[in-house]
């Protein structure tokens, strides 16, 4: 799946705000406070919304008049266009719209539209089209790709204006289009990776996917190693690479029936155990799993994947996240570090800012002099010359 572009109104900062012509990775710098983190919180709200309902997403987030932005009465809305493929002849434009507002105080869904269009001029087929828990769904999916041919509704009701159509329709097979949709956000990623969750020693069990936090990682790295060999072991290489030192990591049982990762240092007979190495071989191999995941993640939001890693390891992990977008993943990343925008082109790079509390982004790209101060020298100087990067000075 890619994400051609994003429409966010009265989500906390952001009044409002258009992204579009979205690359295969795209990275949000701006200072603290600005928005980024906010961002991606779109698309984790998007996923609570559809695992849950609605009113729990946004009791969440501290309910609905914390998310909706100050001054504003609402409504929230949402709007993401996508492909599933990036064949743009044979792989339609899809857009998903979700509009939010308080009925009788209670958070409902006003409205929320799937739809395709043929071509680049052709009629969109409303696949679902719901208000407030009631609405139509396409029951002729498969004449869609006939020109001459016309939709066929039914109609459909949830069981409360706070669900989501999405999650109710697309459990089924019949309604394609709300299905695979479905799985697409069920599938995203967006990182809250915490250094402590993934020290401990993990009970035993079964994970084949890292979780945000990166808590069950021990058990990730033994599903890896079990049932994917051949990536396990490409993991190591690149960790012998990446992180001096490094020979082999390895999810050993223990006898209380947990689960504990060890790496090998070459320079020590044995090994240690996680809770005593560094931060960044922790994290670097957290990323790695995730980034070579044998099912990866269609999209995957990481904050600032600087910290606690040293700037010589910065280019080998952006290398890392262009792998993964080459295969057909799409990554977005959030940075305050002049070392990772070393390794990104201008037209990644997308400013946030506030002007009168609410938050402004703006493509770098489209930034005229800023272009020209980039011909002139290094991209982190010519950013921070504008005042549109406000990490570490790169002076």
């Amino acid at each position: 799946m890619k994400i051609e572009a994003l429409r966010v109104k009265n989500f906390k900062a952001f009044r409002e705000i258009k992204l579009s012509n979205l690359p295969a990775i795209s990275v949000f710098i701006g200072a603290n406070g600005t928005g980024k983190t906010t961002l991606f919180d779109v698309f984790g709200f998007l996923r609570d919304a559809l695992q849950d309902n609605v009113r729990v997403a946004l009791q969440k987030r501290g309910g609905y008049k914390e998310v909706v932005t100050r001054g504003e009465n609402g409504p929230i809305e949402i709007e993401i266009k996508f492909r599933e493929h990036d064949d743009r002849a044979h792989s339609p434009l899809v857009t998903y719209s979700l509009t939010i507002e308080l009925d009788n105080n209670q958070p409902v869904v006003k409205r929320e539209v799937l739809k395709y269009r043929r071509g680049a001029k052709g009629q969109p087929w409303h696949f679902l089209d719901f208000k407030k828990g009631s609405g139509m769904a396409i029951t002729n999916e498969s004449s869609y790709e006939d020109k001459e041919s016309q939709e066929t509704k039914e109609e459909q009701t949830v069981d409360s204006p706070d669900i989501l159509a999405l999650k109710g329709l697309g459990q089924f097979q019949r309604f394609k289009a709300a299905n695979s949709f479905r799985k697409l956000i069920e599938s995203w990623h967006v990182s809250d990776f915490h250094i402590g969750d993934a020290r401990p020693s993990q009970e035993t069990g079964y994970a084949e996917h890292l979780s945000t936090r990166g808590e069950n990682m021990a058990l990730v790295a033994q599903f890896m190693y079990e049932n994917h060999r051949s990536i396990f072991n490409e993991i190591l290489e690149k960790m012998a690479q990446r992180v001096p030192g490094v020979s082999n990591v390895e999810a050993t049982d223990t006898e209380d029936g947990r689960i504990l990762l060890r790496f090998q240092d070459g320079s020590f007979k044995d090994p240690f155990i996680a809770r005593y190495v560094s931060d960044g071989t922790i994290k670097m191999f957290a990323y790695l799993l995730l980034l070579h995941d044998p099912n990866p993640h269609p999209l995957l939001c990481v904050e600032e994947p600087e910290n606690q890693l040293y700037p010589s390891l910065f280019c080998g992990l952006v290398e890392e996240f262009r792998d993964y977008a080459d295969k057909g993943g799409q990554v977005m990343i959030s940075t305050h570090s002049p070392d990772v925008l070393n390794h990104i082109k201008l037209n990644e790079i997308f400013c946030l800012s506030k002007k009168q509390g609410i938050t402004v982004i703006e493509r770098a790209s489209e930034n005229a002099l800023l272009v020209n101060l980039v011909q002139e020298g290094d991209l982190p100087g010519a950013l921070w010359k504008q005042g549109l990067f406000t990490g570490i000075n790169p002076q």
